[in-house]
């Protein structure tokens, strides 16, 4: 398994493949991300992440059935393994500790 550092994109695609569950793959995830931060990424963008997300243990991934519709293609389905669910868990603690490190400030009226 490679680094367990999960930069800010790769949060972002984890999560957004942990919301979609079972339908999961690069188009949903772009459409997703796209719709829920209002950021629009590139699809091979999308790919490069799950792919680090895989090569990283963070997902698995498994090939779906072929379809007419994408020319005998099948879809390639995500899905977040228990050492994603961890490494969302650890970013989201540290991220909560952060913030209750900030001093609490004061705005007075003018």
């Amino acid at each position: 398994m490679k680094g367990t550092y999960l930069g800010e994109f790769e949060e972002l695609v984890l999560l957004t493949v942990a919301s979609l569950g079972k339908e999961a793959y690069a188009v949903s995830v772009k459409a997703e991300v796209e719709n829920t931060a209002s950021r629009k990424v590139n699809i091979s963008a999308i790919h490069s992440a799950l792919y680090r997300l895989e090569d990283k243990g963070f997902l698995s991934s498994e090939f779906g059935n072929p379809t007419q519709k994408r020319g005998g293609k099948p879809k390639r389905f995500f899905k977040v393994t228990s050492a994603g669910f961890a490494a969302l868990q650890q970013a989201k603690d540290l991220k909560e500790q952060l913030w209750r490190n900030i001093p609490q400030l004061t705005f007075q009226s003018v």
